[in-house]
């Protein structure tokens, strides 16, 4: 069973941002080009789910635009991790007190005050993955390097992480796409 991730384009967002549950804009034809380097990589009929944020749901749009046979949906567990007080801030300008504040109580801390904990969003993202496996079928998301990173760990067995320093860190391209094999 596979399972493609596929993050969305560049922003519009300034380089720093903190954007996570933003919904930021992305310019049409970065989108485009990514819709078209990834859409005929996947077998016909999948589904496609995508994050409700803009910058998924136009690429999803765009995919299913060129393979109008992907039955493509929103699924709301698939969006970024929200940061609370410091969506739409650079990270450059988070004070180091409140930053180092959540990354010493990881899995339970709230980002920017009220956002998403890590082992919420690891949940959420944990029940769309589980769905996909239980489902037996091939499928596509269209999502954020968040979950793209959350789904590398539910892959591994991992579905809580207590320090920051078990987050994956790898950088993922914008427009990247990553195939998940399950048995």
């Amino acid at each position: 069973m596979k399972l493609w991730l596929v993050r969305h384009a560049q922003t519009d967002a300034a380089p720093g941002l903190c954007y996570g549950a933003t919904d930021v804009c992305v310019p049409a034809e970065a989108t485009l080009a990514v819709a078209e380097a990834v859409v005929y990589r996947l077998p016909a009929g999948i589904a496609l789910a995508h994050s409700p944020l803009r910058r998924c749901a136009e690429l999803a749009q765009a995919i299913g635009t060129l393979r109008p046979d992907l039955a493509v949906s929103a699924d709301a567990r698939l969006a970024e991790m929200d940061f609370g007080a410091w969506e739409g801030q650079p990270w450059s300008s988070i004070a180091r007190t409140e930053f180092d504040a959540w990354t010493c109580n990881f899995a339970e801390g709230l980002p920017g005050g009220h956002g998403e904990s890590t082992a919420r969003f690891m949940q959420r993202t944990g029940a769309a993955f589980d769905e996909w496996r239980a489902s037996g079928q091939d499928a596509v998301w269209v999502t954020h390097a968040g979950v793209m990173r959350a789904v590398q760990l539910l892959h591994r067995g991992v579905r809580r992480i207590d320090s920051a320093t078990q987050w994956p860190s790898e950088p993922i391209d914008y427009g990247a796409c990553q195939l998940i094999e399950c048995s």
